[in-house]
């Protein structure tokens, strides 16, 4: 097995203010999936090749269940996650953990999104 993950999805309030903020700090376009039940469901999908990464995932604005609750943090891979977390203040975050070494396994930047869920950034270099 490459990825154990299949999928993650990562609650939101505002759908469109975690759009813009995902969007500025990943410097990637997400897009609108279709709603596979009759729930008032909205998702936009992160980019990827599934069949080359083995997951990907999406923001989801669903009644009834709020965002920041949660105790599962997603980490996004970049070349150098500093790159990534110097944009997360002016798209609406916080930086909780800056860069940090990780030993043999590179290293992390922990930050909050405009929704008040904790994620990852993660990097060799």
């Amino acid at each position: 097995m490459k990825n154990p993950v299949g999928w993650f999805e990562i609650y939101v309030d505002d759908l469109n203010r975690a759009q813009k903020f995902y969007e500025k700090v990943l410097d990637v376009q997400l897009t609108e999936l279709q709603n596979p039940t009759k729930d008032e469901l909205l998702m936009l999908a992160f980019p990827a090749d599934m069949e080359q990464h083995g997951s990907s995932g999406a923001l989801v604005h669903m009644n009834d269940v709020k965002a920041g609750a949660n105790s599962v943090i997603v980490y996004f891979m970049s070349e150098d996650c500093s790159i990534e977390e110097s944009r997360v203040s002016n798209a609406g975050g916080r930086i909780i953990t800056p860069k940090m070494s990780i030993g043999e396994y590179g290293f992390i930047s922990l930050c909050n999104d405009t929704e008040g869920n904790m994620f990852g950034l993660h990097s060799l270099k």
